[in-house]
């Protein structure tokens, strides 16, 4: 249920209406904004009575019932985009985001030459994973902790917020005490303890549309963080498993329009894994701003050829550097765009 206060309500007034919703067994969520307040209720069974005894106490506007099963993260519940606050930039705000940097940090040199390109070329943050996924039990797994360092030194160097995976619920502690986003890969979309453990930590997450997962299973998975109390989830369109095979996998760029209709979580999307190959990313790139996503994960590699982990879709410098300045008109009319939106909102 959302329940909207009259302006100016005191905080008598909620609290009166939060008791009332607690008398019926409903559980307060969220009390949002500060002039007029939203509240959020969840709980089972039948609103019917609950929202007429709620809307019938005079300090109430509206009480409507959310009929999406992901509650919070949808649009009935949060009209305006989430903006979510990195070390200085807003993802989901009036600025296209690009994230980039290599799959894995693989030595110091490595993590900082990408680093200094991709600051250079305007990246915001550095992606980079420390803790690996990997198909194969032999393949390279990542250098942990001593990654995370690595990762944390180019931050002092570059002044990039730093983007960096998270595996287990165990390390959740110790992947937030050098990232400032914290990742959720393809694989790990519904480890609910994860999210879980996620929902009560400080950092932003970046949650990864699974590669057999449905848009609403996606957002039922960002329901998870968000009912655990972060609300500070960006969304990410990576790529889909079907039978396709000429590219890595099937992007589905169409997801992110129905996600930005959806829902009020800002949507990013990964051309890197989407494709595969690298001469796809940088037009993948322009389509993912053209239908209006928030920014972008791209992986950045200073030498393709000897990266550890996925160097056949890792643009090096010059093609980073190309692909960003490719983005420049598109970027234009997405502010364009944004700017008509927020005039239509008021």
């Amino acid at each position: 249920m959302i329940i909207s206060m009259r302006l100016h309500s005191t905080k008598e007034e909620i609290e009166q209406v939060c008791e009332r919703i607690r008398d019926f067994g409903y559980k307060i969520h969220a009390i949002e904004g500060e002039e007029r307040v939203v509240i959020g209720a969840v709980g089972t069974g039948d609103t019917t009575a609950c929202l007429e005894s709620v809307e019938a106490m005079p300090q109430v506007e509206k009480a409507v019932r959310i009929s999406a099963p992901y509650k919070f993260v949808s649009r009935e519940y949060r009209s305006e985009r989430t903006r979510v606050r990195v070390d200085g930039c807003e993802i989901g705000g009036d600025e296209f985001v690009v994230m980039a940097g290599p799959c894995s940090v693989e030595s110091e040199k490595q993590i900082m030459q990408a680093a200094e390109g991709v600051a250079r070329a305007g990246a915001k943050l550095l992606r980079g994973g420390a803790f690996k996924p990997r198909t194969s039990p032999y393949d390279f797994q990542g250098m942990e902790e001593e990654g995370l360092k690595l990762l944390a030194k180019a931050k002092r160097a570059t002044g990039l917020a730093i983007i960096t995976e998270v595996m287990s619920d165990r390390d959740v502690d110790l992947v937030a005490d050098y990232a400032d986003v914290l990742q959720i890969g393809a694989r790990n979309m519904q480890n609910f303890a994860l999210l879980k453990t996620l929902g009560k930590c400080s950092r932003p997450v970046l949650l990864k549309r699974g590669m057999s997962s449905t848009i609403k299973e996606l957002l039922m998975s960002a329901e998870y963080v968000v009912a655990h109390g972060n609300p500070n989830v960006i969304l990410c369109e990576r790529g889909i498993r079907t039978f396709e095979t000429v590219t890595r996998n099937t992007c589905d760029i169409v997801a992110v329009a129905v996600l930005n209709e959806l829902t009020h979580l800002p949507v990013i999307l990964d051309p890197s894994h989407a494709t595969g190959k690298r001469s796809l990313v940088p037009a993948l790139g322009r389509a993912a701003v053209a239908i209006g996503a928030d920014g972008l994960i791209v992986e950045v590699h200073p030498a393709p050829e000897k990266a550890m982990s996925d160097g056949a879709q890792s643009l090096d410098m010059p093609q980073f550097q190309a692909m960003m300045r490719s983005l420049g008109p598109y970027i234009d009319l997405w502010k364009e765009s944004r700017v008509t939106e927020a005039a239509a909102a008021v």
